[in-house]
């Protein structure tokens, strides 16, 4: 019995020993440059992806574990650990472009509307959207950039000149501290999300983290209220006031100590909020009637260019140029179409210059005014185990930009309802970037879709740093240089 607990305790050494973690880099073989978005596979239906640096992690592989690394463009190349770590760590892919020149003899380019007409004649015995449970990693950045900012107090009897003078200072420090924050927030999730016959889902969340610096996570409505505080510390403390902007009351009991009141709340995300943000990327990137994917392939909508032919995995791709061929249609980008099934192995795209979003403005009226003037991104697609394409990364980018000019006016709850007038400008841009990594689909019945629940919320960690641990046993997308030193103050 002690010779076999202590042979056990060998191989559980051994195994803890060659077991590892291990980060990568990929570069091209000729420019040096890092390769994105390349698939690093472990096993038939498992691994990774390289992120826009070029940085994968695998974890608990072991020295003799076999990595196949495939990219759109590039030669795959076979791997073993100990290969990886007699490289120092990075690897060097080299281009196929040099095969390109065997495949066609004559001068003549293939002809990108048939090649995209063949695309949307194979959508249904190439895609299958109904009935799945993707195994998702999701990933939210979010920047926000203010350009001006400006709070000025008109003058009023009631306030004195020293203090009106010394409240102009104090705000006057608080948006040179807003515009130099450069505020910034990452929120990663794992979870499995269900999809039934009619394209509804279901969302389970299995852990979640945000890395947010508390003291700069300024949203409008944020500015808005430090810039009361330091209003309401130069006015009457011991009154409370009622808080107008024109016509509109925005409280009726403000005061510096109302928030004293209020409890912390609890680290929670709403579950809709996070299921309805990651239906609309899942969806962007299927194949059904109004979807964004099926209106690229519209050729009413967008004409097409052969612009050159790649290989993935030995396979022929047909890159192929799309752009706006009526007004309706907003994006411009890239197809990437094989030879061998006639299926969209890669989608990019953003707006067609001269092309906006959302534009809202009321700058005279009310105030605001609102553009969405960037949107771009990326889908990449993979067979699963039934020889279905179902999509493997989405990135979807979003940048705005945003004005608002609020008159505030502070009104004592008093007799005398003294009033005071503040000015409030603020002026920026909002960019966002929304990644989701599916590891994993499993066909599903419609009964098993029904016996899922849902939370209502989910709890989730919050980081001051990022810590690679809390993700060690997950595949998960490999973050940033910028996110890896992110550090905020607790």
């Amino acid at each position: 019995m002690k010779h076999l607990i202590s042979l056990l305790f060998i191989v559980l050494g051994s195994v803890s020993v060659y077991s590892q973690n291990i980060t990568v880099k990929l570069i091209d073989a000729n420019t040096k440059k890092p390769i994105p978005y390349a698939n690093i596979k472990t096993g038939d239906y498992s691994g990774v992806i390289s992120n826009e640096e070029g940085y994968f992690t695998l974890h608990d592989v072991e020295n003799d574990t076999q990595i196949t690394i495939s990219c759109l463009g590039y030669k795959n190349k076979n791997i073993t650990v100990k290969d990886i770590k007699s490289f120092n760590f990075i690897i060097a892919l080299e281009e196929s472009i040099n095969e390109l020149n065997t495949v066609y003899i004559s001068a003549e380019k293939p002809n990108a509307d048939y090649i995209v007409s063949k695309a949307r004649q194979n959508l249904s015995k190439n895609y299958d959207s109904k009935l799945y449970k993707h195994k998702v990693f999701s990933r939210e950045t979010a920047y926000m950039d203010f350009n001006t900012l400006n709070f000025d107090i008109e003058k009023t009897s009631h306030v004195k000149k020293q203090q009106l003078e010394s409240a102009n200072k104090s705000l006057d420090s608080l948006s040179k501290a807003i515009i130099n924050s450069k505020t910034k927030h990452f929120k990663d999730f794992k979870a499995d999300l269900y999809m039934d016959d009619s394209l509804k889902t279901k969302l389970v969340v299995q852990k979640a983290t945000e890395l947010i610096d508390q003291k700069n996570n300024l949203s409008i409505e944020e500015v808005q209220k430090r810039a009361q505080d330091v209003i309401l510390k130069y006015l009457d403390t011991t009154l409370t006031y009622k808080l107008k902007t024109g016509l509109f009351k925005i409280e009726d009991s403000l005061s510096l100590n109302e928030k004293e009141d209020k409890e912390t709340p609890e680290n929670e995300y709403n579950i809709k909020n996070l299921k309805e943000q990651t239906t609309s990327l899942l969806k962007r990137a299927q194949f059904y009637d109004t979807s964004f994917a099926s209106e690229i392939l519209d050729a009413d909508l967008y004409e097409y260019s052969f612009q050159d032919i790649s290989y993935f995995n030995d396979d022929l791709i047909y890159v192929i140029n799309y752009k706006p061929r009526r007004s309706k249609a907003k994006y411009t980008g890239k197809l990437f179409i094989a030879d061998s099934t006639y299926a969209i192995t890669k989608v990019d795209f953003k707006y067609a210059d001269g092309k906006r979003g959302e534009k809202v403005n009321l700058k005279l009226i009310l105030g605001v005014k609102y553009i969405e003037n960037m949107r771009r991104g990326t889908i990449i697609y993979q067979k699963d185990s039934v020889n279905k394409y179902q999509p493997q990364y989405i990135k979807f980018e979003e940048g705005r930009y945003f004005y608002v000019s609020r008159p505030l006016k502070f009104i004592e709850n008093s007799p005398e309802k003294n009033k005071t007038s503040f000015d409030f400008t603020i002026e920026g841009d909002i960019l966002t970037k929304q990644e989701l990594l599916l590891t994993g689909n499993s066909k599903i019945s419609l009964d098993d879709f029904k016996k899922v629940t849902e939370d209502k919320n989910v709890p989730y960690t919050t980081l001051h740093s990022y810590d690679a641990s809390i993700w060690k046993q997950d595949q998960t997308l490999e973050p940033s240089t910028e996110m890896k030193e992110f550090k905020s103050e607790e």
